[in-house]
């Protein structure tokens, strides 16, 4: 069975995630990074809360510099929040998680982007993958192929592999291919770029994102 460890500041919310899940095991439910990490636990997937902080534990590290931690520990990392802001959620993507999952889904979406994360694959919501899209037009990232583009341009508007594979007349595995490497140099590209060329390139005023991006 597929196995995950639980970094979350709240204890119901640990508890009732662990019971909740019906194709994964649970093997540590913990309250930070921190934790997780001095106790040498493996699992298939780390599912992380983002804000981590409080009075119980107020050093407690949390949002990217917390994805950063897990990913240098060995860990594939699939970010579990309420957080909303998509530079933020970008940043988490730049850090090395490989899915980001909003604590709104119903938990039957939720449990399935874990597996997928658990077997390698990258989920992220279409509000970071238009973000992406949209630094793709402007030339922000560059190393794109046209193929690539094209399954962006569907991702960011909802479109499954199924319905790309029709219109495309391609095999949703060779889709998946081509979202996996867009991915990859997506994730690499924003771990090397400087805050202050996304910034320019998204229309922010300086120093927006200097408290998410990776590095900053």
């Amino acid at each position: 069975m597929i196995t995950a460890a639980l970094v979350d500041d709240a204890t119901v919310i640990r508890s009732a995630l662990a019971g909740m899940l019906q194709q994964i095991e649970v093997v540590a439910a913990v309250s930070s990074v921190e934790e997780l990490i001095a106790s040498g636990v493996s699992a298939d997937v780390v599912v992380l809360d983002l804000h981590l902080v409080n009075g119980r534990q107020p050093e407690a590290r949390q949002g990217v510099a917390a994805v950063q931690a897990l990913v240098e520990a060995g860990h594939q990392v699939c970010v579990y929040s309420q957080e909303e802001r998509r530079w933020v959620l970008a940043a988490c993507i730049a850090a090395g998680a490989r899915g980001v999952v909003s604590k709104a889904e119903p938990m039957a979406a939720a449990e399935a982007a874990f597996l997928e994360v658990a077997g390698g694959e990258s989920v992220i919501p279409p509000p970071v993958v238009g973000l992406i899209e949209v630094l793709v037009r402007r030339r922000s990232l560059t190393l794109v192929g046209e193929r690539q583009r094209q399954v962006l341009s569907g991702r960011a508007r909802g479109l499954t592999y199924a319905e790309m594979a029709q219109q495309m007349h391609l095999s949703e595995s060779t889709l998946r291919g081509y979202w996996h490497e867009l991915i990859a140099s997506v994730s690499e590209h924003l771990k090397q770029t400087a805050p202050a060329d996304i910034e320019r390139a998204l229309g922010l005023a300086p120093g927006d994102l200097l408290d998410a991006w990776p590095g900053g």
